[in-house]
């Protein structure tokens, strides 16, 4: 009888020794015992999976896009224009994944990106994702909109890589504090998050009445900074309410206790305090800023060491600018088709954002990203590394940790197969792969 291989190695162990062969022997020689998968390999079945586990308003939050949602189709179809054109007789023997950021070699080109609220899917939330970074050496975009601390995340990631991401707020030293304590954290980067000034219209949440931050949720950042502990104690301090008193209803107890929960401190000590409350309304009041413009960055430039990374980049003159002030990286983002509807798929708007820059900084790539051929996709139209969300969400409402390794590991192995069978031995021979648009259907 054949024993099973020992799975527990890390990506960067595998990155060059064909973590493909290695992922399905691990998973198709379990299966001589009789063990399955706890993760679905496959985007559908990770997506359904994961959908039967999360809440209503778990499920409309994470899942959910703008409008009708067509750029989250276009995202999607985006992909399925382009076909892969497959090389043969080149020496694949080993595969190199690995590729150099900000100073830094990663062992493959994928980062968690980052999503707020992660509670939703799981009790361990961003501490969990981050747990699972570290392990395979994938770099995590810590989300300025976490359920846990920046703080908290990286007492478990030991020296692995992360980023932060900002949303830019109303209070300037608010957005100060943020960096100083990304900086402290040994962040290698800021992410600066352009396309969410404002919260685009979302129609899942909105038919719940369903908006997190106002039960508390998805706001540690906040609650754990002190220019913000100051806001709200100025706030409470003040006796400031959103509104008009109005009769407490069991689902506005229910969101006081959420508050309440999710505030630092003891429940029920937060319960008769007015600073839970007040932390949620002061949020509401600064969370972004519509007014930033280009001229902002000068500004930001001033106050961090560490590289800016725009976020939400789909227009080729906005590449062009980003360049022209001096950012360190772009990503083409459509922020998972949450913000817009009726846009531009992420993919379609690759090339020529890649083009603008002419190789003048990293373009990396989100949105839509499904599986290892779509990685290949990407790097093929000339992103240097791709993002994921939801698949590693969903790998995180299913199994936790261990869910987000797995999504992780699967993801990595299709990708080095592909990469393999098309022909590549590096990520760096990705550019001779042939893309050909898709043949008209009908």
């Amino acid at each position: 009888m054949v024993e099973p291989v020992r799975d527990g190695r890390s990506i960067s162990d595998e990155a060059s020794s064909g973590i493909g062969r290695l992922r399905q022997a691990a998973i198709y020689r379990a299966g001589v015992y009789g063990r399955r998968p706890k993760i679905p390999t496959s985007w559908p079945g990770l997506e359904a999976k994961a959908q039967d586990v999360l809440s209503r308003r778990a499920r409309a939050y994470v899942a959910g896009g703008a409008g009708l949602e067509s750029t989250i189709h276009a995202n999607a179809d985006g992909f399925e224009r382009w076909r892969i054109v497959p090389r043969v007789l080149h020496d694949v023997g080993h595969r190199y994944l690995t590729i150099e950021l900000f100073g830094r070699v990663l062992p493959a080109p994928l980062l968690l990106g980052p999503v707020g609220v992660l509670s939703l899917a799981h009790r361990d939330a961003d501490v969990a994702a981050a747990r699972a970074a570290a392990a395979e050496r994938v770099p995590m975009v810590l989300s300025n909109q976490a359920s846990r601390s920046m703080e908290e995340c990286v007492a478990v990631m030991g020296d692995s890589p992360r980023w932060f991401q900002l949303y830019w707020s109303t209070v300037d030293e608010l957005v100060e504090s943020f960096l100083a304590r990304a900086e402290a954290c040994r962040c290698d980067a800021i992410v600066v998050t352009l396309d969410t000034t404002l919260l685009g219209w979302r129609p899942r949440d909105l038919d719940l009445g369903s908006l997190p931050f106002a039960h508390g949720l998805g706001i540690a950042q906040y609650t754990s900074d002190p220019v913000f502990t100051r806001l709200v104690e100025q706030r409470a301090r003040g006796g400031q309410r959103e509104g008009r008193q109005q009769r407490p209803t069991a689902a506005a107890l229910r969101a006081l206790l959420s508050i309440a929960r999710t505030y630092p401190g003891r429940t029920w000590s937060n319960l008769r305090s007015p600073l839970p409350r007040a932390a949620v309304e002061t949020f509401l009041d600064i969370y972004s800023r519509p007014s930033i413009t280009w001229r902002n960055l000068g500004w930001l430039r001033d106050r961090t060491r560490l590289p800016i990374v725009l976020k939400g980049i789909l227009h080729p003159d906005d590449a062009r600018r980003a360049v022209d002030h001096g950012v360190d990286g772009i990503i083409v983002s459509t922020h998972g088709g949450r913000q817009v509807d009726g846009g531009i798929g992420a993919i379609d708007a690759l090339p020529e954002v890649v083009s603008a820059v002419a190789g003048a900084l990293p373009v990396l790539f989100d949105s839509g990203v499904r599986s290892g051929a779509d990685m290949v996709k990407a790097l093929a139209l000339g992103a240097r590394a791709v993002l994921i969300g939801r698949p590693w969400v969903y790998g995180l409402a299913l199994g936790g940790s261990e869910g987000v390794r797995d999504v992780v590991r699967n993801l990595l192995a299709e990708f080095d197969l592909t990469l393999g069978l098309a022909g590549c031995a590096s990520v760096s021979d990705v550019g001779e792969i042939t893309l050909v648009p898709a043949p008209p259907r009908g």
